[in-house]
């Protein structure tokens, strides 16, 4: 076989020969993978939000607006008043520091795009996600079920004696 088939084989493991202290181990792992699952989906959850939200602002363009006074941010929380020039041409920002400058259309399918590569991003880690918390249960159910035997060893040691 080749490197590449070796690749795509996961790793099985028998938890029932592990033992509780290496099952906690595991365990322990699993709940911070999880954690930081759930930290990135939220991130991407608030990412296509603000894509949404930009999407539904130009949607709401008028027209008629030429000359129209708004507040420009320049941080998120300091404006400065301004007035609309350029019904067409936005200044996107796409990220790290970099702008675009795109018409109205062009804009709006820039925003849809975006949300649905976020959205795309969301179901793969929440596909992740699912798997890993299948994996953790697997492994609370073996702790319980050694947990339970070590517990009616113990009974059985305490009767005998």
């Amino acid at each position: 076989m080749s490197g590449t088939d070796s690749g795509d084989k996961r790793e099985q493991i028998n938890l029932a020969a592990l033992s509780v202290e290496q099952l906690a181990q595991i365990k322990q792992e699993f709940e911070q993978d999880i954690s930081n699952i759930q930290d990135s989906l939220q991130t991407l959850y608030n990412c296509k939000a603000k894509y949404a939200l930009s999407k539904e602002a130009l949607e709401s363009f008028h027209p008629d607006w030429k000359d129209h006074q708004i507040l420009v941010p320049l941080t998120s929380s300091m404006y400065v008043p301004g007035r609309i020039k350029d019904l067409d041409n936005f200044l996107l920002d796409i990220g790290t520091g970099y702008y675009v400058e795109k018409n109205l259309e062009s804009s709006k399918d820039y925003f849809k795009r975006r949300i649905e590569y976020v959205q795309e991003q969301i179901e793969t880690i929440e596909k992740i996600q699912i798997q890993k918390n299948r994996f953790l249960n697997a492994v609370n159910g073996v702790i319980e079920i050694k947990q339970m035997a070590a517990l009616k060893q113990m009974q059985q040691q305490q009767q005998a004696a």
